[in-house]
């Protein structure tokens, strides 16, 4: 049973930073593609972020968060990372991340297998 828990949501101010973390557990992590998604409320889930499981860790970002965030992995310790900069309002959202066991590394939802329970980050004006 693959198992995935976020940490590091808080409450910030526009500009400021915050970093996520995505520990993994019941899964060989090194093997599988790794996505950041966010649900903010009365709106859809979307895609934030993938990296790919290979050496080269290729990672792919929405147009929204292009150049502020990044996302990183540590295959040693099974945990993925997103660091937020330069937080904007509208980044305020529940953040999830999840494992796409077929190693798709897509955006949609249903490319992804197993979800964790969500970390909420709210930046306020």
């Amino acid at each position: 049973q693959v198992q995935l828990v976020e940490s590091g949501g808080g409450l910030v101010r526009t500009g400021e930073s915050l970093r996520l973390s995505c520990s993994a557990s019941g899964q060989t992590f090194s093997r599988y593609t790794m996505g950041w998604f966010r649900q903010a409320p009365g709106k859809d889930r979307e895609f934030v972020a993938a990296i790919s499981w290979g050496a080269g860790r290729t990672a792919s970002y929405s147009d929204a968060v292009k150049g502020r965030f990044t996302i990183s992995r540590d295959n040693a310790n099974n945990t993925m990372y997103l660091q937020m900069n330069s937080l904007k309002p509208e980044d305020t959202a529940v953040y999830y991340c999840a494992t796409d066991l077929s190693t798709r590394y897509g955006r949609a939802i249903s490319d992804y297998d197993y979800w964790g329970q969500g970390t909420q980050v709210t930046v306020s004006s």
